[in-house]
């Protein structure tokens, strides 16, 4: 069933979802607000109140998406940029990656499993240089620390000390892309 809700001048929709888990969490993975909740949990209007700020800024960058340029690269010219990235941030890093792959991805930039294989969204091609490195880098650090723990983003916060804004620029393009292949199948 779908809601509504105003927060500052935006109107967000919203979905409920009660699942067997201890805690409640929000996310806005696809454009759309949803509240995970455990069974029982009843007080969501108190929860969407309490992160208002949050939910604000995830739906502002969506709706900031359409500004974004799609950049006109072929699948080629990203495997190239990223083995050629990966090779040098290997180097730096002292680490050896296993295998590189490339595929579509529905909502990640990239992984990097126990064996140290490293895949990544073929949806890179319309994302600008600097983020492309990001994704490379994160991946990558994930070779000195696999989980997403305060060591991990120690590791990126050396090279990307602003790397929220990335993240959040990343988010801006992952909807721009969507919404280019909605208009262009």
């Amino acid at each position: 069933m779908k809601n509504k809700v105003e927060i500052a001048d935006i109107e967000v929709d919203y979905q409920v979802v009660y699942r067997k888990i201890k805690y409640p969490r929000l996310e806005i993975k696809t454009g759309n607000l949803i509240l995970i909740l455990p069974h029982g949990y009843n007080n969501h209007q108190e929860l969407i109140e309490k992160h208002q700020k949050w939910i604000y800024n995830k739906i502002s960058i969506i709706n900031s998406s359409h500004t974004k340029k799609l950049h006109d690269r072929t699948e080629e010219e990203l495997k190239i940029l990223v083995e050629s990235e990966i090779s040098a941030i290997a180097y730096q890093m002292g680490v050896i990656p296993g295998k590189i792959g490339f595929r579509k991805m529905k909502v990640r930039w990239g992984s990097c499993d126990r064996d140290g294989n490293l895949k990544f969204n073929k949806m890179m091609k319309y994302l600008p240089e600097n983020l492309i490195k990001y994704i490379i880098y994160h991946e990558m650090a994930h070779l000195l620390e696999f989980g997403h723990n305060t060591i991990f983003w120690n590791i990126i916060k050396s090279k990307y000390p602003h790397y929220s804004h990335l993240e959040d620029e990343l988010s801006r393009y992952y909807f721009a892309i969507e919404n280019y292949h909605k208009a262009y199948p």
